[in-house]
């Protein structure tokens, strides 16, 4: 059975990461719903670039996920915080001890606002790691179910971390070496 993960994005959202962490699970196996907290599926992302969501947020909060995973960019990391539907997904996915992650400026936006790091290691942008109660300087930290990167340039390292955490080393191996990633 496929591994189910759940990628919110919203307008703002880093596309780098959004992308790289969609096409990266999907070509290990993972069947990844984009969703957005947008009033629209189509949003603009930090630079302008138009991503298509597969669904909106609200029809994702009845569904179980391996991986809930969120993209960072600014004000991406906020529209993303201020989704109450987002919110409460994230909170049963940690109580229900399933894997969620995020990256850049979303481990601090939003996961520490929603008091879903409390005093696991975690890390992410450089300027948002003082809000980090127990900040880690390393590009991918894994603290438990707790997965979190620090920026677009790690985009590609976090996304097989998670290839590995829901997959295998193996899978990891196969999808790095596919993806020419020394």
């Amino acid at each position: 059975m496929a591994k189910k993960v759940l990628v919110p994005i919203a307008d703002g959202t880093e596309e780098i990461e959004a992308v790289c962490i969609v096409d990266t699970l999907r070509r290990a196996g993972a069947e990844v719903t984009v969703a957005s907290v947008s009033g629209s599926l189509q949003i603009t992302a930090s630079r302008g670039v138009k991503i298509v969501a597969d669904a909106f947020i609200a029809e994702c909060s009845d569904k179980a996920y391996d991986l809930v995973v969120l993209p960072g960019g600014m004000p991406g990391a906020t529209n993303l915080r201020d989704s109450k539907e987002l919110a409460e997904i994230l909170k049963h996915q940690q109580q229900q001890g399933r894997l969620y992650g995020a990256i850049c400026a979303s481990p601090a936006v939003v996961f520490e606002h929603h008091g879903l790091i409390g005093t696991h290691k975690a890390t992410c942008y450089p300027s948002f790691a003082k809000e980090l109660q127990n900040p880690a300087d390393s590009p991918v930290v894994v603290d438990g179910t707790l997965v979190t990167s620090q920026g677009p340039g790690t985009a590609i390292e976090f996304a097989l971390k998670l290839v590995e955490l829901l997959f295998d080393k193996a899978k990891t191996a196969e999808i790095a070496k596919a993806m020419l990633v020394r």
